[in-house]
């Protein structure tokens, strides 16, 4: 089936009067659509956060053939663990990393850790990658300090920072990269670069082959669902549409469990919206009891359902159910088919899928996408606050 039909199979009858629970009840149409006008991206993404999202299958090939060129020292093949330390945007790399390992069967085990605390169990022998875009992250600094201090095998990926000095002062492989943009625009460095060190050291398997097969994918659908393509003919810009107004609730399994994760933080991040992550099959036992209540909340709700074709059999039974149950709870919900030839390819895919229309519901929000005040407004509290380092 051709890439548009199967991302667009959930967009059909687009003239069906949709009711957010307001008591105002509209039809949307094509007709001049903000996000079909030049003058909403230049007014609204100065910063040109667009072109960085449509440029990440190109970020990607180069953070992989960068990431395996980088030389390690032949002791840390013996590593029989790997560790992730990240926060935010750098820090989803490492979730995804750990579900491709599942997903694939790797023998080594990949862990992720969002604090400032190691796990015990890190020994000599655990890889630990440190990744941090700015490198300055102080969790990470704080983690980082900790595994240099027990031994293990450590290395860097940031762009400068404290973590860059940390390594230079105890000898550590450093992955310098450069980047002017967002944490969460440099995925490719952040998930596509610990891949290929880990299928370097002989850690994971090989996934050049499907790094090349999935980044001719993501630029096909980049074709599909750039700003360029209207509306009317764009599936990522019609569901943007969908969810404008919308508490989003994004659910995934196995491999895609992350990638809901990835959708939340981005709408959280460039449309500045509350949103919501969900995993199958766990949320099968719990959540549908919650389904009715809060009322008012429950036609705010809009849940994208993640599918992809190497789901287990049952999860796909899963996703059906939980379509049919949410909609006759009243839930607004709705299947998306990610494609992709293999679960790397999925995963990107969706991923790429999901900046898009988390991107154009922010301005269909009438926000900058780009800017992360809010965050920033934290970081600098923190700072006042004292150092966080061991």
């Amino acid at each position: 089936m051709p890439i548009l039909a199967r991302l667009g199979a959930c967009v059909q009858n687009r003239e069906t009067p949709i009711d957010r629970g307001s008591g105002i009840t509209y039809n949307v149409t094509m007709t001049d659509s903000i996000l079909d006008s030049q003058s909403t991206y230049a007014a609204l993404d100065p910063e040109g956060l667009l072109a960085r999202i449509t440029e990440l299958p190109s970020q990607i090939e180069m953070a992989w053939r960068t990431a395996s060129a980088f030389a390690l020292p032949a002791d840390y093949r013996d590593a029989n663990r790997i560790v992730v330390l990240g926060m935010g945007g750098s820090g989803i790399g490492g979730s995804l990393l750990r579900a491709l390992a599942l997903d694939v069967g790797a023998a080594t085990p990949v862990d992720v850790v969002r604090g400032y605390t190691l796990p015990a169990y890190v020994s000599k022998r655990t890889l630990v990658i440190a990744s941090s875009n700015s490198g300055n992250t102080e969790e990470v600094v704080a983690a980082l300090s900790t595994a240099i201090d027990g031994g293990a095998h450590c290395s860097v990926i940031a762009t400068g920072g404290r973590l860059l000095a940390l390594a230079r002062t105890h000898g550590l492989p450093a992955l310098s990269f450069t980047w002017d943009g967002e944490p969460r625009s440099a995925l490719g460095w952040s998930f596509i670069a610990p891949l290929a060190i880990c299928s370097g050291l002989g850690l994971l398997p090989d996934c050049g082959g499907e790094i090349a097969t999935a980044v001719e994918k993501m630029e096909v659908l980049v074709r599909a669902i750039g700003a360029d393509v209207p509306e009317a003919t764009n599936p990522a810009k019609q569901l943007a549409r969908r969810l404008a107004g919308s508490v989003p609730v994004i659910v995934g399994a196995e491999a895609l469990a992350p990638v809901a994760y990835r959708w939340r933080t981005q709408m959280n991040e460039n449309a500045k919206s509350w949103a919501i992550a969900e995993e199958l099959p766990e949320m099968n036992h719990n959540a549908p009891l919650g389904y009715s209540l809060p009322a008012a909340l429950v036609q705010m709700l809009h849940v994208v359902l993640l599918r992809h074709a190497s789901m287990h059999p049952r999860i796909g039974t899963r996703v059906a159910i939980t379509q049919e149950q949410m909609g006759d709870a009243g839930i607004p919900v709705e299947v998306l088919e990610m494609p992709g030839s293999s679960v790397l390819s999925q995963m990107l895919g969706a991923i790429e899928f999901g900046d898009f229309t988390s991107y154009y519901l922010g301005l269909l929000n009438g926000v900058h996408p780009s800017p992360m005040g809010a965050l920033e407004w934290i970081k600098q509290r923190m700072a006042a606050s004292g150092d966080a380092s061991p």
